[in-house]
């Protein structure tokens, strides 16, 4: 039985060494940590530029997230520091709200939003 490769761009790495695959992500999104330690960015997104270097930043502090136990996913919810918060259509319930991913009131949110600004 055969396999097909991927077309990812492969061979960049993050200022703290993650890899980071150049991928097409759904339409918005410029950028996706993944739980096993990995970066999608989306192929047209500069990695040089401000923005692009921002959201390495962002997305950095998500895999740090994930490193150290304080948070991690999977399709069906998000966990933040040992609570379990459901995830469904893009949208994750916290705190008796539905709000979308990527949303400033997930407490995650904000600290990758803070990680963008440290050079």
């Amino acid at each position: 039985m055969g396999f097909k490769l991927g077309n990812e761009n492969r061979g960049f790495k993050s200022p703290k060494d993650t890899p980071i695959f150049k991928k097409k992500l759904g339409q918005g999104i410029l950028a996706e940590a993944n739980m096993d330690g990995t970066i999608f960015v989306d192929p047209a997104l500069d990695l040089n530029s401000k923005q692009g270097k921002e959201v390495v930043r962002h997305e950095d502090e998500h895999i740090r997230q994930m490193e150290s136990g304080d948070g991690s996913y999977t399709d069906d919810h998000v966990r933040w520091k040992g609570k379990t918060y459901p995830r469904k259509n893009g949208k994750i319930k916290y705190n008796g709200t539905w709000s979308v991913e990527g949303s400033d009131a997930f407490p995650w949110e904000k600290e990758a939003i803070k990680a963008e600004k440290n050079n």
